[in-house]
């Protein structure tokens, strides 16, 4: 979520090897799957986010924002969206001085209230989940009635993962908490449970490594780390190249989390240790499988 600081890229570099990107490989021009989109109150902003839909192809999108933002969304007919909800939120509001989550104010939704959404088909997933910004584990007990649910009805979770940018006010907030391998917890409670990794891990390369090696139905998107204003390139291919040589290029997705999409999208393009084919399924088809026929159908 929002600007990341220049020790994030730091970080980042600190835990690669500096693999070099030399000239890029055939590049991907089809549709594309957003999985990290962040609503906007501002009518100005939303003009200008529908313009970057429209520019760049985007047929799809998971879209994370306060609940009282997304009924300017649910009006428009393209991109296709499916719904998230973000919790839990430091005294009632979306990091970084946003709007309150909920129109009560809570840090947490009643589960009863969070089940009744999903049976109405009005949200598609949990997330963003901000527990770092709530200064607690992925896997903290307190989740636990969440994930249930997720698992019950077969809708993905994604978590904030990694690090974080500057004057996000949330007092509690814990960077440890953004390693990967702490969601191990929740994945041994709900076996079934499908979590995408937002912001891939970075820089806890190990720990996304590791999660996503152990479990098959952890995903993970290329917010922040595709950011050029956050990332220097050859940062971001070192931890690229990582995440595939580990055999995990099916299960990496595309996701803009306010960045300039169409630069992002040049940023994987230029990669040329990927496959023409391996950038489709990274900007298109991953995101289809993840998210599967439990979204759209239920529309």
């Amino acid at each position: 979520m929002k600007t990341f600081p220049t020790l994030f890229f730091l970080l980042v570099a600190s835990t690669l090897c500096g693999q070099p990107t030399s000239n890029p490989g055939a590049a991907y021009h089809g549709e594309i799957f957003d999985t990290h989109l962040h609503g906007h109150f501002d009518v100005d902003k939303r003009t200008e986010e529908t313009k970057a839909y429209k520019q760049n192809n985007i047929t799809r999108a998971a879209i994370t924002c306060p609940w009282n933002s997304q009924a300017p969304y649910r009006a428009m007919a393209k991109p296709k969206f499916l719904y998230g909800m973000i919790f839990p939120c430091p005294n009632g509001i979306v990091p970084y001085g946003g709007p309150k989550c909920f129109e009560n104010g809570q840090d947490f939704p009643d589960p009863q209230w969070v089940r009744q959404q999903i049976r109405d088909h009005k949200i598609d997933f949990l997330g963003e989940l901000v527990n770092e910004y709530y200064g607690i584990s992925m896997s903290d007990s307190v989740m636990f009635p969440y994930y249930a649910l997720a698992q019950e009805f077969n809708i993905p979770i994604g978590i904030h993962s990694g690090l974080a940018g500057p004057d996000h006010g949330c007092p509690h907030f814990d960077p440890l908490m953004g390693d990967p391998q702490l969601l191990k917890g929740a994945l041994v409670a709900f076996p079934k449970l499908k979590v995408w990794l937002m912001h891939a891990g970075a820089p806890y390369l190990k720990g996304t490594l590791d999660i996503m090696s152990a479990y098959p139905t952890v995903y993970a998107d290329l917010s922040v780390l595709a950011n050029p204003d956050i990332v220097p390139q050859d940062a971001f291919a070192s931890y690229m190249k990582s995440l595939v040589d580990a055999g995990l290029t099916d299960r990496l997705m595309f996701g803009s989390d306010g960045g300039d999409i169409s630069r992002m999208i040049g940023r994987v393009n230029e990669l040329s240790f990927l496959t023409k084919t391996q950038k489709e399924n990274i900007f298109h088809k991953n995101a289809e499988r993840f998210f599967g026929g439990n979204t759209a159908s239920r529309r």
